[in-house]
């Protein structure tokens, strides 16, 4: 596998060169950078024409994530607005002589507790070992549901920050591993993402059986898929 860029009207493109049979272009958040996988065989100026042709769809997908809103920089004090399961809480932040923790007061208001004199990242620490709890509870049900309509056997779903996935997998391990993110985003959010990545054991490809099978399992797959790309995006340099 190898890596190369070009320019095309103004645009940088990231060319991945890969063993496989078909060209596949993908337009990534936050900035709409664009990144090809192709065939070996395949020259610069083929990428270029392929690119080219599809410019008006790039174009579309670079403004959907200009739109996208983002969250800046938390700092995890009172007032700031934070995420759970697709819905926005006003934060309350105190001091706590006791163990450290979050609880949701009502359907607006998330308390975190914290050690007096914690700093930012103490704070922080608390808040995502809540949201990496809270997620695994989610996990653990949805993984014997969709085990049971899908016939995959998941061995392991571990969970992490990832700074350009919502999740992956490990085909020969039957290992997923989801992003800690997805425990702000709405269930149905979660749900595709775990369900896409169990498709995955059965098919490692975005081909057209990987599309049939999850418009067989989960045929809503596109709305959730939407839902999950305009939501909120966390404060992160994301690279690719």
């Amino acid at each position: 596998m190898s890596s190369s860029l070009i320019e095309v009207r103004g645009t940088t493109i990231e060319i991945v060169r890969k063993d496989i049979k078909n060209l596949h272009l993908g337009v990534y958040p936050p900035n709409g950078r664009i990144r090809v996988a192709a065939p070996l065989h395949l020259d610069d100026e083929a990428v270029r024409a392929a690119v080219v042709s599809r410019l008006a769809w790039i174009r579309k997908k670079q403004a959907e994530f200009e739109k996208q809103v983002r969250q800046s920089q938390r700092e995890f004090v009172s007032g700031e607005s934070h995420y759970y399961r697709g819905r926005r809480y006003r934060l309350q932040a105190s001091e706590f002589d006791g163990p450290p923790g979050v609880r949701l007061l009502n359907n607006t208001r998330m308390e975190i507790r914290f050690r007096p004199n914690a700093d930012q990242n103490e704070r922080e620490s608390v808040l995502h070992r809540w949201y990496r709890r809270q997620l695994r509870d989610q996990v653990v049900s949805l993984k014997t549901e969709w085990e049971r309509k899908t016939g995959v056997t998941v061995n392991e779903i571990r969970i992490k920050r990832m700074k350009t996935l919502w999740g992956s997998c490990n085909v020969e391990a039957k290992r997923i591993w989801l992003n800690l993110e997805l425990a702000k985003k709405p269930a149905s959010c979660l749900v595709y993402i775990l369900v896409h990545e169990m498709i995955h054991l059965i098919e490692r490809k975005h081909n057209d059986r990987f599309t049939a099978l999850m418009d067989e399992h989960l045929p809503q797959w596109r709305l959730y898929r939407d839902e999950l790309n305009s939501s909120p995006l966390a404060h992160e340099e994301w690279r690719y």
